[in-house]
């Protein structure tokens, strides 16, 4: 099923980071406001962990002077937890144990495994962005660090032509390999308006006239003809 383009990131992300990341983390998320929940000790308890989410858009930009298609640059950002009975220090550092993992390891291991990586999408490549603390505090015994990692990528949007609304989307024009290709279905499954299906393009004709104006005179008679299809164009050159 197709989705958004920022779905289809966020999840690319998670993907990533549980292959990458392996045992350095409890579990990769998108974020479901945990660090606003009323049970924040059970979110901590489960630390070292990896959230990410849609962090906003961009002003796009016209990809030419068609303004058919648009840049739009977009951030996501990655947020990085641990925690540390000892201090807070050790919450960011780690320890000597492999299980005191440090945010700022997992900072290095997020941003290797992010930066200049296009998740196999229609994106530019990942730019690293800032890096922000979000916690640095004691939460009863128990120290933890939490940081944000902002990544910027861009990608085309196309625009429909003024005064129109999509098209039935072609099942034969989806491709697989793009988890965003034939996303405009969804109008068709909510009821939308939709505009009828473009004529499918399969020859075009070429008429020559010696007399230019037997163009306006006699159009139906050229003084040859040339039939172009699809695969391959035929010189027929019937002359008339």
């Amino acid at each position: 099923m197709p989705v958004p383009m920022i779905t289809a990131v966020e999840l690319a992300i998670v993907d990533r980071l549980k292959r990458g990341l392996g045992k350095m983390v409890t579990s990769v998320d998108t974020y479901g406001g945990e660090f606003d929940d009323e049970n924040l000790a059970d979110v901590i308890r489960r630390f070292p962990a990896a959230w990410t989410t849609f962090g906003g858009a961009g002003k796009p930009k016209p990809v030419d002077t068609s303004r058919e298609k648009w840049h739009t640059p977009a951030t996501f950002v990655v947020m990085v937890g641990t925690r540390s009975v000892r201090s807070e220090a050790a919450s960011r550092q780690g320890g000597p144990s492999a299980r005191e993992i440090g945010t700022n390891l997992l900072i290095y291991g997020v941003r290797r495994l992010l930066i200049q990586q296009d998740l196999a999408l229609p994106i530019k490549e990942f730019a690293p962005g800032t890096i922000r603390t979000l916690f640095n505090t004691r939460l009863q015994r128990e120290a933890f660090s939490v940081f944000a990692l902002e990544f910027h990528t861009e990608w085309v949007e196309k625009a429909l032509p003024a005064r129109s609304f999509p098209q039935p989307v072609d099942q034969a024009d989806i491709d697989p390999n793009d988890p965003t290709s034939g996303l405009d279905t969804v109008f068709a499954a909510y009821g939308g308006q939709l505009d009828p299906a473009s004529p499918v393009w399969d020859s075009m004709t070429l008429n020559y006239y010696l007399d230019p104006t037997k163009v306006t005179r006699a159009p139906d008679k050229p003084d040859a003809q040339d039939i172009m299809g699809m695969q391959s164009a035929t010189g027929a050159g019937n002359e008339s």
